[in-house]
């Protein structure tokens, strides 16, 4: 098929589908007579493979160090496993600092509602935003 029906069939764009192929998750698919791409029936299906992986996080690159497993007729499935865990590594550090900032925001929330905005100084924009003072 030509690249305008696997952007069709995959929903991608045809830009998209140079982009990976020029970046290696794609292979260089074989050529027509006259030079177009003819990409065989299972382009489609490593298009889905790379669309779930991006979905759950992974990089391009990543995918990229999956597909070469895969290429080399090796399954890729326990480094899969070592990729996912890392990323629901960083997504627990990423709670933790968003939990962080949750409690900042509802501590300045709180603080704000017991501030007068009379007793702002203009100097400071915002005296909800400055450490409370000491003394």
């Amino acid at each position: 098929m030509q690249i305008g029906e696997l952007a069709q069939r995959s929903g991608l764009s045809v830009k998209t589908l140079r982009y990976y192929e020029e970046i290696g998750v794609l292979a260089p698919p074989a050529r027509t007579a006259s030079g177009y791409r003819d990409y065989d029936d299972d382009t489609v299906g490593r298009l889905q493979f790379v669309r779930a992986a991006q979905a759950v996080g992974l990089t391009l690159g990543e995918i990229r160090e999956v597909i070469a497993f895969r290429e080399r007729g090796e399954a890729p499935c326990g480094h899969v496993l070592d990729v996912i865990l890392h990323h629901a590594a960083e997504v627990d550090c990423r709670i933790a600092e968003l939990q962080r900032l949750r409690a900042d925001l509802d501590r300045l929330a709180r603080r704000a509602r017991t501030l007068d905005p009379a007793d702002c100084p203009i100097s400071v924009v915002c005296h909800v935003l400055l450490p409370p003072s000491r003394g």
